[in-house]
């Protein structure tokens, strides 16, 4: 059986237009469906639950913020099946405000990575300029790779690749980088919409 919380590449799919909440597919690099997300709607605080399928019989990750509408949130992410937090997601505030930044947290909330928008140029023309330009990013831990998040342009349907990067799964836990995805696109993906 395949673990789909641990796979090196994943395709993370929103469709535009949703009325009650955002919904999201996870897909493999063969375009097998992997998982279902769901985002609950009319929430102040972020609460983003990852399924096994649409049927949504089977939740196996919750994405949690801490606070209500936070600046610089932090979002834990719980694996449901093992009852346990395998880190945390915060979005750094400020820094945000130009470059979109986050930081990956361990259980116990220490340091472990970052994610970062591609470039300060590239960053301020999406925001000043137009919203069509896809946006990517990178995920490193001390200038170490750990993985690489790249939108697709389609105006109807938010596509984010998330690849891992070689060796990474050794240096931090798939389950976060894929909690990673999914924030950015449910986060960050919505600012263009």
């Amino acid at each position: 059986m395949v673990n789909a919380l641990v796979q090196d590449e994943y395709l993370i799919r929103r469709k535009v237009l949703s009325l009650l909440g955002q919904k999201f597919h996870v897909y493999d690099s063969d375009h097998n469906l992997l998982l279902y997300t769901k985002q609950k709607a009319f929430k102040l605080k972020e609460d983003i639950r990852i399924y096994s399928d649409e049927s949504m019989s089977e939740e196996l990750l919750s994405i949690q913020a801490r606070q209500m509408i936070d600046f610089s949130a932090a979002y834990d992410v719980i694996d449901v099946q093992e009852g346990k937090k395998v880190g945390a997601l915060r979005r750094k505030g400020l820094r945000s405000i130009l470059r979109d930044s986050w930081e990956f947290l361990d259980e116990h909330d220490n340091s472990i990575g970052k994610i970062e928008e591609d470039s300060m140029g590239m960053a301020l023309l999406r925001r000043f300029l137009s919203n069509l330009i896809p946006q990517r990013f990178s995920a490193s831990n001390n200038g170490t790779d750990l993985a690489s998040f790249r939108q697709d342009f389609n105006p109807f349907i938010f596509r984010l690749r998330v690849q891992m990067a070689s060796g990474a799964d050794e240096r931090i836990d798939p389950r976060l980088v894929l909690a990673g995805g999914i924030l950015l696109a449910a986060i960050e993906g919505r600012q263009g919409d």
